[in-house]
């Protein structure tokens, strides 16, 4: 499947903390402009693939609504950010088979003024472990990622200030980029007087609760060549995993699913860590981020807190990471907006975060803490 496939457009509405429309409509207001973006219609597409949990809209509540004539194929996948990469890696793999010609990946959530991530005012979610979690009042995100970073600090002797340089890179880079939602400056002081929320995690820890929507279309790459804008190649893409933080074999929460996928990503797409120039790392957590440096491949196991105090993952350094300011800062579209970000680096179209020559992008997903799987893609510019 290596590079059979493109992102041809991406589209965002706006980030914030009341949207003030339905998720049905900011669903199709992305979709309407990442089609703009790509220099198509409705007419045009032929799919529809998001994820769900909390709060959602289906490909069969999208399409009517928008007008497609037919949908040969859709995907509706349930999980949280674990699953956030596999939909267009899903996407790539019904276009490579035929199955369809353009698919509209999505994902809208008004999840700051509707159904908020963190399950407040709602039952718990339909998932397995829960009923190991809830009777304890252990259920929330940050209790879960909690756990696992402090055994990273118990291991590895990890610092609350490797955490906040973290959050401080990030904000530097959300300065940059007018849709983000925190562009105010943030410094390691700051960080460290912000609030605790489950210790080791402070508020700055995690990420914002957010209203909006992204949306990115994928075709054939050859078609992508005949569009507007530069095909962005899809070049590894894979999904999988196996243990959750509370159920199967795995006992050390300092290794997470992404070190289980990680060699097939690098064997598809032909590529490994020297050969990224840009990661968008998923940031539900500032936990999140280290712990993928080390199971991509980018420093040893444990070592993740010296690299990212290092500067490394700066706009300036060996690997930029989170260069829109991630879900810490520019705002948690529970996934997809990562995915978008890599496309406009790709493209060169990032402004004034753009990484200079960035040729090969590394995006990623939850990394299976929670779900039992993970999933992530490589990007290449189509030079």
């Amino acid at each position: 499947m290596r590079d059979r496939t493109a992102i041809a457009g991406v589209g965002y509405t706006p980030f914030s903390k009341d949207s003030g429309v339905s998720t049905l409509t900011l669903a199709a207001d992305a979709i309407l402009a990442a089609l703009d973006d790509a220099g198509l219609t409705v007419d045009d597409v032929d799919a529809l693939a998001t994820h769900r949990v909390g709060d959602s809209t289906p490909p069969w509540v999208v399409a009517p609504a928008l007008g497609v004539p037919e949908v040969t194929w859709y995907l509706d996948q349930f999980g949280g950010g674990s699953v956030s990469h596999s939909v267009v890696g899903q996407a790539a793999m019904a276009v490579a088979a035929g199955m369809a010609t353009t698919v509209v990946c999505y994902r809208a959530i008004n999840a700051r003024s509707e159904f908020r991530m963190g399950g407040t005012g709602r039952g718990p979610a339909p998932i397995f472990d829960a009923q190991y979690q809830a009777p304890y009042g252990y259920f929330a995100p940050p209790q879960q990622f909690a756990m696992c970073a402090r055994a990273h600090m118990n291991a590895y002797g990890t610092t609350h200030e490797q955490f906040g340089h973290i959050a401080v890179n990030q904000r530097a880079n959300a300065a940059k980029n007018a849709r983000a939602l925190k562009r105010d400056p943030l410094s390691l002081e700051d960080y460290l007087a912000s609030r605790w929320i489950a210790e080791p995690l402070r508020l700055l820890d995690c990420c914002l609760e957010t209203d909006g929507a992204c949306a990115v279309v994928v075709t054939s790459a050859e078609r992508a060549r005949h569009l507007p804008r530069p095909p962005v190649l899809i070049s590894g893409a894979v999904w999988g995993g196996g243990d959750s933080f509370m159920s199967g074999t795995g006992t050390d929460l300092t290794v997470s699913e992404a070190a289980r996928v990680a060699p097939r990503l690098y064997a598809m797409a032909g590529a490994g860590p020297a050969d990224i120039d840009v990661a968008e790392i998923y940031d539900c957590f500032t936990y999140s981020v280290l712990v993928q440096l080390e199971d991509y491949g980018f420093c040893p196991k444990g070592e993740g807190g010296p690299y990212v105090a290092s500067g490394a993952t700066a706009l300036d350094g060996t690997l930029p990471v989170n260069t829109h300011g991630g879900f810490l800062s520019e705002g948690y579209v529970h996934g997809l907006n990562h995915v978008a970000e890599a496309v406009s680096q790709l493209r060169g179209t990032a402004g004034e975060r753009q990484v200079p020559g960035a040729e090969v992008a590394l995006s990623t997903a939850q990394p299976g803490y929670v779900l039992a799987g993970t999933s992530a893609l490589i990007l290449r510019a189509d030079r």
